[in-house]
């Protein structure tokens, strides 16, 4: 079979590759190295106006939603395959546009990105109704339809997997979808969009514009055409996409900021909890919502988990994300990089002690920070309340059960939590008090595609992943036939 094959960084609009209306283009920097690698087109209304209208033909002639969820499913089952016959391919451009250890691309943005496309390509044929019973004298039935055309807008950090997870359910509802990429990370996007049309998805089903949020995500935001928005990005951001889909009436699904403690009882099994803990605060270097930066540990067991930290983060590998032994690579961009600085800087004025880590890492024109502990900051710290995203780790000692959850729901977040026992009454107990829409017991980061996940306060609203997802993309329909 020949390969995928993309234009170079062109629009995908109606199942072809164009230029930005006014030709215009935008620099894609790899951050292991701060240099450009490469250009793409930056689309402007006009390009959004093409996509969405392209998306609400191919959408009202029944193309997609036409066919029968069997069909839908049997193209997503294709596209499943077809991710992991160019696994290479994919791991080395998200790699290089994010910064990510190649050996984290494989494990865990490929495969779950296929894994995703084949758990709704699964539940494309699933989408049932349901008969009620009434004293009416009729036959009253309810039925699930698309909603039309959804507009995903994706962050930087997981550009594979957090595109999968909106228009993996998109398209096994029978939607079609207008995808606007953060405009850092675009290239598995358009890879993606060849990829899709390889697998069967009709032209005009899936069309990618490249550009900037201000401008290509505002445009796609407000556009008349667009029946429900899909957004992942900070709670800032979030805020006004609800705003604006609003004043539309058009239903939204976020999943914003997160800043998740990690609660360390005294009965944990330390030498697993260490794992688990340096996991959730280093993985993806730290730009990871649902991450565990905030740790929260029993005193009795306090010193002598910070000393363990002490000896263990500094020897967590970081450095070039193409070498197969890197944990940890770069920030995505300069901009993240410099974030973090201001963050470690201001533990410093605010009492902070630096436990270890604490600066960047010089290599090779890189993006680079030491993944960082720092203890001693009060709980009104900003370093402890704010998200940090990045790879940071404040440690807080609590001294009774209460004082933990107490903590751990202190902050305006709750996407994630985390609770390291071996008290199996104590972990249930825990994750029922804590305010987080998935919580995690003696581990960090276990997802799938069946498991759903999202947030509560600040952390948005809605549930990606598991079959509660296609609630997010479809609507129901009551019909009652009278049987007089």
């Amino acid at each position: 079979m020949s390969p995928i094959e993309i234009e170079p960084g062109r629009l995908f609009v109606g199942g072809q590759w164009r230029e930005a209306a006014d030709g215009a283009r935008t620099e894609v920097v790899d951050p292991s190295r701060g240099a450009v690698v490469t250009t793409v087109a930056e689309a402007g209304a006009a390009d959004v106006d093409a996509a969405v209208r392209s998306a609400r033909e191919t959408f009202d002639d029944g193309a997609w939603s036409g066919l029968s969820g069997r069909e839908r499913g049997r193209i997503l089952h294709r596209v499943a395959e077809l991710i992991r016959e160019n696994a290479d391919e994919l791991a080395q451009l998200e790699s290089l546009d994010v910064g990510k250890p190649i050996s984290l691309c494989h494990a865990v943005d490929v495969t779950n990105a296929a894994n995703d496309y084949e758990h709704f390509a699964a539940l494309a044929h699933s989408l049932d109704g349901s008969v009620r019973n009434t004293p009416m004298n009729a036959l009253a039935y309810t039925k699930r339809e698309p909603l039309g055309v959804v507009a995903a807008i994706t962050p930087f950090n997981f550009p594979l997997i957090l595109s999968g997870s909106k228009i993996g359910p998109a398209l096994a509802a029978g939607n079609t979808v207008v995808h606007k990429p953060a405009d850092e990370t675009p290239l598995s996007a358009l890879y993606m969009a060849a990829l899709l049309q390889r697998a069967g998805v009709p032209d005009g089903v899936v069309n990618v514009v490249t550009g900037a949020g201000p401008v290509a995500g505002e445009a796609l935001l407000r556009h008349r055409g667009v029946d429900k928005v899909a957004f992942t990005g900070s709670t800032a951001i979030g805020r006004h996409v609800a705003a604006t889909a609003g004043e539309a009436l058009k239903p939204v699904t976020m999943e914003l900021g997160g800043n998740a403690a990690n609660i360390v009882f005294e009965d944990a099994d330390l030498e697993k909890a260490v794992g688990a803990i340096i996991k959730a605060f280093v993985f993806n270097t730290g730009q990871f919502c649902m991450g565990g930066p905030r740790l929260l540990v029993a005193r009795s067991v306090h010193s002598t988990l910070l000393g363990i930290l002490a000896d263990a983060v500094p020897g967590v590998p970081v450095g070039d994300p193409r070498d197969p032994g890197t944990v940890v690579g770069p920030m995505a961009g300069e901009k993240h990089l410099k974030k973090v600085e201001e963050y470690v800087d201001l533990a410093r004025k605010e009492g902070g002690r630096i436990v270890c880590g604490g600066e960047r890492l010089d290599l090779d024109g890189g993006f680079y920070y030491k993944p960082t502990v720092i203890a001693d900051l009060s709980n009104d710290s900003r370093v402890v309340q704010e998200e940090i995203f990045g790879p940071v780790l404040t440690v807080q000692p609590f001294d009774s059960e209460d004082e933990a959850v107490a903590l751990a729901n202190s902050t305006p977040y709750g996407l994630a939590s985390g609770v390291q026992t071996t008290n199996l009454a104590r972990a249930h107990r825990v994750a029922d008090r804590l305010q987080a829409g998935i919580v995690w017991v003696n581990d960090w980061a276990m997802l799938d595609p069946a498991v759903p996940f999202g947030g509560v306060k600040d952390s948005g609203y809605g549930r990606e992943y598991g079959p509660e997802a296609l609630d997010a993309y479809t609507r129901v329909k009551s019909v009652v036939v009278s049987l007089d």
